[in-house]
């Protein structure tokens, strides 16, 4: 039987850049309802955009590091908060496949499975008959009112008799939604907060987080795949950041439809572009866009790379992973920033898109993983030959 093949980067480039007029036509309902609108949903699911990281033997597209990043990228220059739910839905997918692989036969069963989850291990476990009882609640989880299954770490006793972290999946039937999601940035994401009472966690689905910070996974089927040999955070960094670049890019666009026939209100200046200072400001934030750029895609190439060839990380290059994560975040904000001051008064209504992409960039910023000053101060730390005070490295 001849086996369909796999579209190509520039073609999943294409299709999300062709969502563009479905996204954009909701961003305001996605503002206010504070989640994704189903049209946007079933936009996004039938393009494929829930696929990127699926494993291929379940009929995903397991793209490579530098797709996603341009992929979600294009999404964001719609949507941030589209591109950040599948941007999440990357990283929790791929994450369910280091499970062994019965559990991922039963999560990737459902061809519309969808994914969201988190890496806080605000939940406890003990145990049960069959495997553990589970109890807690997870916050920031975009995507909840979508998903199949969350992607769940929580404490649970180690065999020594202390306590160590978990990874697990629990289908979203068996979790309660608490909406507490109502922020300035990000409205769109739906990033509720999940409890658990009393679930009952089944044995195989548990795997030990130190296992998993450590690159021994549970799958055999994926094991030999490259993008399934790649380090945990160094690739959750990088199907993360290019929500940023991407809303960078946005921010760009937003200002350059507006600024024909703008003036720049009292002044001599009929025309906002003939102002140097105007000559200055673009030139800057575009520059910063483009150097936000250079830092995702080496970020995903190094991934891609070391996934390809197999070659062990050092832990200069994982921390590099977040440095560069952080300083993509950074420069985005930074430059989302000077293109929102430039563009006047007129431009703070909700109906003009600059001013929710500060908003969203923001957020993404505030993120505790994708803060700038944490992760600079974690590259700094190894550079000077200390070792990292986290495990999320």
């Amino acid at each position: 039987m001849a086996i369909a093949q796999a579209p190509t980067r520039a073609e999943l480039v294409r299709a999300a850049a062709s969502l563009k007029p479905q996204l954009t036509q909701h961003a305001a309902w996605h503002e206010q309802n504070r989640r994704l609108h189903e049209d946007t949903v079933r936009a996004l699911s039938e393009a494929g955009m829930f696929r990127l990281r699926l494993p291929a033997r379940h009929g995903g597209l397991e793209a490579d590091a530098r797709t996603v990043v341009e992929v979600v990228a294009e999404i964001a220059r719609a949507d941030g908060s589209a591109a950040w739910v599948a941007a999440v839905n990357a990283i929790t997918t791929w994450m369910a496949g280091l499970l062994p692989d019965e559990v991922q036969d039963e999560v990737f069963a459902d061809p519309d499975a969808r994914l969201c989850g988190t890496l806080s291990p605000t939940g406890m476990c003990e145990p049960a008959d069959g495997g553990l009882l589970l109890n807690g609640r997870w916050g920031f989880i975009s995507g909840a009112h979508h998903a199949t299954w969350q992607v769940i770490v929580a404490m649970a006793p180690a065999p020594d008799g202390s306590l160590w972290p978990i990874m697990t999946v629990v289908p979203m039937s068996e979790l309660s939604i608490v909406d507490d999601w109502d922020t300035t940035g990000l409205r769109g994401t739906g990033s509720v907060s999940t409890v658990a009472e009393n679930v009952l966690v089944p044995q195989e689905r548990v795997l030990p987080l130190p296992l998993v910070l450590t690159e021994r996974y549970a799958s055999k089927s994926n094991a030999s795949s490259p993008v399934f040999r790649a380090p945990l955070l160094p690739t959750a960094s990088a199907l993360s950041v290019g929500a940023a670049v991407g809303l960078a890019a946005a921010a760009r666009d937003a200002f350059f439809e507006r600024l024909p026939g703008r003036k720049i209100t009292y002044t001599g200046y009929e025309r906002q572009q003939e102002a140097p200072v105007t000559h200055l400001r673009v030139a800057e934030a575009v520059m910063m866009i483009d150097e936000a750029a250079f830092h995702a895609h080496r970020l995903a190439d190094m991934v891609d790379a070391k996934g390809a060839d197999g070659s062990p990380w050092s832990m200069e290059e994982r921390a590099r992973a977040r440095a560069d994560m952080g300083r993509a975040c950074r420069l985005a904000e930074e430059a989302a920033g000077v293109l929102n001051a430039a563009s006047g008064g007129s431009s703070i209504y909700n109906d003009v898109p600059i001013q929710r992409i500060a908003r969203d960039l923001h957020a993404i910023n505030m993120h505790a993983l994708m803060h700038p000053d944490t992760n600079d101060e974690l590259y700094g730390r190894v550079l000077c030959g200390m070792e990292p005070d986290t495990l999320y490295i």
